[in-house]
């Protein structure tokens, strides 16, 4: 029916849902066929190596200065395979103005708030659970034996690394389902962590940062989604699960 419109597109909130996670912006990136393997062998190397040194630093015993030193490392391996695997995007956004589009800003952020909002309630609900807790906890112990802005700053690098790797380098290696997969894959490398908690919390968030990746062709929307998420939640849940 020409000019219909889905209901869920009716409200505010909707069609900001919908341009942020659905309806994706136009591009043109073209990689020839042996761009795109060598891509795909830099990006396996790299996800062996960022899986194993992340696994290793939250093996380490809360307040050991290697974890810090070893965190920093993880980010610059993040950061490294997508350099040298080749070309990554910033990407797009829609605005309000028809035809028009700019890089990725406002949006992000306002999509990074909703997630740390849903994040929020389900840390209320972890914290009357305690194993679910525990393991929250786990997480944070490190957080406990660090000064807070040297943790945030960690927290800001490793976070913009990871979205340069996964959306940026991970994602373009992949041809079908790049959502699904790179998702997939985000949540697999935090397996050696052991903490299913952890991998939980990476897999919702690969989902959402996937499908702004999708809609904006780029690492730039990702890399915002993901930083107001996790510096939010590094202040908030200390508060919410204890």
């Amino acid at each position: 029916m020409t000019g219909y419109m889905p209901w869920w597109q009716r409200f505010e909130l909707g069609r900001f849902v919908h341009a942020a996670l659905v309806d994706k912006v136009a591009r043109d990136h073209v990689e020839s066929e042996r761009a795109f393997r060598r891509r795909r062998v830099v990006v396996a190397l790299t996800l062996v190596i960022g899986a194993a040194l992340l696994g290793f630093s939250l093996s380490l015993a809360p307040g050991d200065d290697l974890f810090y030193v070893l965190t920093l490392a993880l980010a610059l391996t993040w950061a490294l395979g997508a350099y040298v695997s080749g070309p990554v995007h910033l990407g797009w956004a829609h605005t309000r103005s028809a035809g028009l589009q700019a890089r990725p800003l406002v949006q992000p952020v306002a999509l990074g708030l909703l997630a740390v909002g849903i994040f929020s309630l389900g840390a209320l609900v972890v914290a009357q659970i305690p194993v679910l807790r525990g393991q929250t906890l786990q997480v944070l112990d490190h957080a406990a034996f660090a000064s807070l802005p040297i943790v945030a700053l960690l927290t800001l690098v490793n976070g913009l690394a990871e979205e340069v790797f996964f959306r940026g380098a991970l994602f373009a290696s992949l041809r079908r389902r790049q959502v699904l997969w790179s998702t997939v894959l985000y949540g697999a490398a935090t397996l050696p962590t052991a903490n299913p908690m952890l991998v939980f919390a990476a897999v919702v968030l690969g989902l959402l940062v996937g499908l702004q990746r999708r809609v904006t062709g780029g690492v730039l929307g990702p890399m915002l989604v993901h930083v107001t998420w996790s510096l939010s939640m590094l202040f908030l849940l200390p508060v919410l699960v204890t």
